[in-house]
């Protein structure tokens, strides 16, 4: 039998307290009442600093016994420095064997724990992950240790790797969708950083050995740079004196680099790179320019503009080209943060006869948002979407350690966790009017079609000057 919970008076008061509140301010009770049971505040957590530097986030979640840490580093793609890869391969690598123990070794010990881990490596950052059970801690950390400070660099498996890369990155071309992100970053960022393609390209990736990679171990990978994030079953002060016996006297290898990027382009006129794949069907096509870093103040309001244009199904870009015109199964807008710039983008895929309807339309939607603004039906519809989306990205341990990581290398603090449902509500149609006028670029846009380049040449240069390349060549 199912019996109902009888709610505590505090929490009736709580709910009684939102719904008064709310009703002087005009919002319906039955609206408030729900909106103020998906509020999600940040639990409680500790931060600490070792001596070394390294930064520890520390978070107890005793619903599950399960832990899961993950060690971020400031060595993304955006460090290549001249090798495409190298970030990429380095990440692996830290998984290839330590000085203690193989490759196989590793693997058979946290295959029989039953614990998840991989390392990765993106456009700012590298990493790795480990989930396991919290009796196993006393294998695990240990373990996770040496994999952070003592990594091998083993010459066989790096070789291997090397050689599936190589292969991996033959067949992505084969995908239009698995690199157009990669020619557009490239086209939009030119040499900056950000404009590095996370994977590499074969001529870089065939040149880059493990000494290349041990050595950008030794610059990027250093304590003071780095966080360890935490999460789940286990006590704050037993975790905390277990890292500092593991990590304390981890000390970085080289000296530190100091990141020097060229400044970003200025695009001073809209351009449009046609990548040709003869035997293409359908076109994929991505458009747009600059955005915002990840820590800019109108963060959170660009985000609710954005699900109106084309963060989610219900999307004013989804709406036209996939409801009423049939032209694809799905259109989007994205804002792509980074510690230091952004990107906006606008994509889909059409068949290639379409691909100009498709594009034109993208184009008047995006336009029509600058002329006609979002009414206030369509905001409150966005806002209730990421008010009740915003919990349910923070269920799991998993999800929880990302965030304390990313608090740490973004630069905000829980204010912007616990603030977020006060900050979407507070974006009116007036705000939203600015928002769009600020930060949704509508000239001297950059666009990339990827298609049967004969069938498109004609028109494509229409939206700006047109530079063409082969999807079989080397690079973005």
């Amino acid at each position: 039998m199912i019996r109902s919970r009888r709610p505590s008076p505090v929490l009736l008061c709580v709910v009684l307290a939102a719904i008064v509140l709310a009703a002087a301010a005009g919002i319906p009770p039955a609206r408030a009442a729900e909106r103020e049971s998906r509020d999600f505040r940040l639990p409680p957590h500790v931060t600490f600093r070792l001596e070394n530097g390294l930064t520890v986030s520390l978070m107890e979640q005793h619903q599950v016994p399960l832990i899961t840490a993950i060690a971020l580093f400031p060595a993304g793609a955006a460090r290549d420095a001249g090798m495409p890869g190298l970030a990429y391969l380095t990440a692996e690598a830290l998984l290839f064997g330590t000085r203690t123990r193989t490759k196989a070794q590793i693997e058979d010990r946290l295959e029989f724990l039953g614990a998840r881990y991989y390392a990765w490596a993106d456009l700012e950052t590298a990493g790795v992950f480990f989930s396991f059970m919290s009796a196993d801690r006393d294998a695990v950390l240990p373990l996770m240790r040496d994999v952070i400070r003592d990594p091998a660099f083993d010459p066989a498996e790096f070789a291997k790797r090397k050689k599936r890369l190589l292969l991996e990155l033959v067949q992505q071309k084969e995908r239009p969708s698995a690199v157009v992100d990669a020619y557009f970053n490239r086209f939009l960022f030119g040499p900056h950083g950000y404009g590095n393609p996370v994977y590499g390209t074969r001529a870089s990736v065939k040149n880059i050995t493990r000494l290349d990679a041990k050595a950008f171990y030794d610059r990027h990978y250093r304590p003071e740079d780095s966080v360890l994030a935490i999460v789940g079953d286990f006590e704050t002060e037993d975790m905390r004196r277990r890292i500092e016996g593991l990590f304390s006297s981890w000390r970085p290898r080289g000296r530190p680099t100091v990141l020097e990027q060229p400044p970003l382009p200025r695009h001073d006129r809209s351009r449009v790179l046609l990548v040709n794949k003869d035997d293409a069907t359908e076109t994929q096509f991505a458009f747009g320019g600059f955005g915002i870093p990840r820590n800019h103040p109108d963060y959170i309001a660009v985000r609710v503009v954005n699900a109106v244009l084309g963060g989610r199904f219900t999307s004013m870009l989804n709406d036209a080209l996939r409801v009423s015109e049939g032209l694809t199964y799905g259109a989007s807008s994205t804002f792509n943060t980074y510690r230091d710039a952004g990107s906006f983008v606008i994509s889909s895929f059409t068949s290639t006869e379409n691909t100009f309807k498709a594009v034109d339309l993208a184009l008047a939607v995006l336009e029509r948002l600058h002329e006609q603004g979002v009414d206030e039906k369509t905001l409150e519809s966005a806002k209730a979407y990421l008010v009740g989306q915003f919990p349910t990205s923070y269920e799991t341990p998993g999800s929880l350690a990302n965030l304390l990581a990313a608090m740490f290398f973004y630069g905000f603090d829980e204010s912007d966790v616990n603030g977020f449902r006060q900050r979407v509500e507070g974006v009116d149609v007036q705000k939203a009017r600015e928002i769009i006028a600020r930060h949704f670029p509508r000239e001297r846009l950059q666009f990339v079609l990827i298609g049967k380049a004969a069938a498109l040449r004609g028109r494509a240069g229409r939206y700006g000057e047109l530079t063409e390349k082969e999807i079989k060549a080397d690079g973005f």
